[in-house]
């Protein structure tokens, strides 16, 4: 009891709200719609809660120990964020060229599942950037406070997910086309900003 006392003695509204919409910008639920829907088109089965229950876990445990488990392996956080940056270009790639790299033809009943959590809890939802992100701010806000704001975001992250269906049925196939070749240069831009960004740090 003293412990969650403790946790979440610093309880700030201010901080929750702040590194909420830092935190949401960056995992950008919005933003990979198409990519979603991609998936979906090709299909593989998205489970919302799976996604949101695993990219939850993973940005939790870097919040907690992602600096360590570097370290342990003597990875810098930039050269992450450069592989990671190179998914998403991939990704990207897909979505602007019509074009298919990651394959999941043999991923067959209950294992396409696992086409859910990679790529889109990671790298895209739990990915360098969040991480990067996640590192940058515990400096400024409290550990408990960012538990709160990454609890918020998978909310949002839900409900986006579970609302692509309408999405697709309402929007038409046109304009989803041209959302998803928009939202792939956004995405473009996003990897090449991560991996560029990251290289000029490490040379």
């Amino acid at each position: 009891m003293e412990t969650l006392r403790a946790f979440f003695g610093e309880f700030d509204i201010w901080q929750v709200l702040s590194s909420f919409v830092f935190l949401i910008a960056i995992i950008d639920p919005f933003g990979n719609i198409p990519i979603t829907i991609s998936m979906e088109k090709k299909g593989i089965k998205i489970h919302p809660f799976q996604v949101c229950i695993a990219s939850l876990i993973i940005l939790l445990s870097f919040l907690f120990l992602g600096e360590w488990i570097l370290k342990l392996f003597g990875v810098q956080i930039e050269y992450f964020a450069i592989a990671g940056g190179f998914v998403i270009f991939l990704m990207a790639l897909e979505m602007i060229l019509d074009i298919v790299i990651f394959q999941n033809d043999k991923l067959e009943g209950e294992m396409s599942s696992a086409s859910t959590i990679v790529p889109l809890a990671f790298p895209m939802y739990a990915g360098p950037g969040a991480f990067t992100a996640l590192l940058a701010i515990t400096a400024e806000y409290s550990i408990g406070n960012l538990c709160i704001s990454l609890l918020l975001c998978m909310v949002v992250l839900y409900l986006v997910l579970i609302g692509t269906n309408w999405l697709t049925k309402y929007l038409g196939a046109t304009a989803l086309y041209i959302i998803r070749k928009f939202f792939g240069i956004i995405v473009l831009a996003i990897a090449c900003k991560l991996m560029f960004g990251n290289l000029a740090v490490v040379f």
